[in-house]
């Protein structure tokens, strides 16, 4: 059986492993340094929460213009430089006086950029765990698509981890510093993601040929869309993880001492839930397992209707956040039903546009919380995710064939 440890036997999966770590925690400590500052700087729970998740609002457009770069740029030249921009911006944002407007572009600017990212450290993850990319005798590829679901699992697991600690550690340098600060550190953490990067990794051929560009990331994009079991995927993907990374947003309105303990209890949940994926779950029941995720994943928020204290509220977001585990069983379904050659494509389709509804919930969730209260918008995301994946589901089931294999019975893989 392959194991975890199998996985650090196969050649530069450790180093794109540390790397992304670092990229985790300065994303962490960055993202509640952030939303702290404008928050105390504003008031405002709709600006905060769009601080924090800004950068995915711009993922939609780095998908339309940028992806097709996923596989056709060299990975790690790619990801170094995406890792120096972001410290280069992260650090920008910590200049005192930076004007508000100045530092949301730099916001946006960040997600535009990162929407390649994604596709290009997923491809890569996909590349080498796979049978050609693991070498004899390690055992973390031997059916490629296994390989990348338990790679996939211990990187999620890694980013709760991470979430957790680094959110503990901003929380102490918003205390007895300040935000710009804690932005300063999460700065050389990219510097740190980068040099591993360049110094970890061999230098790899893009795995398709062209030039990346605007035409063909709108072609291969329209491909990937053209099966239905593909789009029925995306849509469980990137819809109801959304709204609820938007009632996510709110942590810091509702509970602005706290905001660090609720965040810590999210990437809890969300640890659990990929261990059990990723690990303990018989293969012949993960195909199962979507569905009843995606709605665990929404269900406890509808309990912030009563305005619970901290420690309900901690519970309820610590049971949700296991339901994240489910994208890993719709990630192992996408990679049966995409080309080898379009996988960096089609993760980072994935992810740009996960990415996006969750900027996208963030704004809807601020807007509604700045006109009512922060408990109100959690409830109505928390429905609106149960209702998405009631109606992806059943749209999934009626247009698939009895037997055709396309989706399992037992719900969205």
């Amino acid at each position: 059986m392959r194991s975890y440890h199998h996985l650090f036997r196969t050649p530069e999966f450790t180093p794109l492993f540390l790397s992304s770590a670092a990229n985790v925690a300065a994303q962490t400590i960055a993202g509640l340094a952030l939303g702290t500052l404008v928050y105390r700087a504003t008031e405002s729970p709709l600006l905060s929460a769009v601080s924090m998740l800004g950068p995915q609002l711009a993922q939609v457009l780095g998908a339309t213009v940028l992806l097709s770069g996923a596989d056709r740029l060299p990975p790690r030249a790619t990801m170094t430089g995406i890792s120096l921009a972001f410290a280069a911006g992260t650090a920008l944002m910590a200049l005192p006086g930076l004007p508000l407007a100045a530092l949301f572009t730099v916001v946006l600017l960040q997600g535009l950029i990162a929407s390649l990212g994604g596709g290009v450290r997923w491809g890569l993850l996909n590349e080498i765990l796979s049978p050609a990319g693991t070498g004899a005798g390690t055992g973390a590829g031997a059916d490629g698509k296994g390989g990348y679901l338990l790679g996939r699992s211990l990187f999620n697991m890694m980013s709760g981890l991470l979430q957790i600690t680094g959110y503990a550690v901003a929380g102490v340098l918003l205390a007895a510093l300040s935000p710009r600060a804690a932005l300063l550190l999460s700065a050389a953490l990219y510097v740190t993601a980068a040099v591993v990067l360049r110094l970890g990794l061999t230098p790899r051929p893009p795995r398709a040929q062209g030039r990346p560009s605007a035409a063909e990331t709108w072609r291969t994009n329209a491909l990937l869309w053209s099966s239905r079991p593909r789009r029925h995927l995306y849509l469980a993907l990137w819809i109801p993880n959304g709204l609820i990374v938007g009632c996510e947003s709110l942590y810091v309105s509702y509970a602005p001492e706290a905001a660090g303990t609720l965040f810590a209890c999210a990437a809890l949940g969300m640890f659990v839930g990929d261990v059990t994926v990723g690990r303990l779950a018989p293969p012949a029941l993960r195909p199962r397992l979507g569905t009843p995720l995606l709605l665990l994943l929404a269900a406890p928020y509808l309990l912030f209707a009563l305005g619970p204290n901290l420690p309900l509220a901690a519970a309820a977001v610590t049971v949700a956040s296991v339901g994240f585990g489910a994208s890993l069983v719709q990630q192992e379904r996408l990679m049966t039903l995409v080309p080898a050659q379009l996988t960096g494509h089609a993760l980072g389709l994935h992810s740009a546009g996960m990415l996006t509804l969750q900027g996208l919930s963030a704004a809807l969730a601020g807007t509604i919380a700045q006109l009512t209260s922060p408990t109100t918008a959690m409830t109505l995301l928390a429905a609106a995710s149960l209702t998405a994946t009631a109606s992806v589901t059943a749209s999934s089931r009626r247009h698939t064939p009895e037997g055709s294999g396309l989706a399992p019975s037992g719900g969205l893989s």
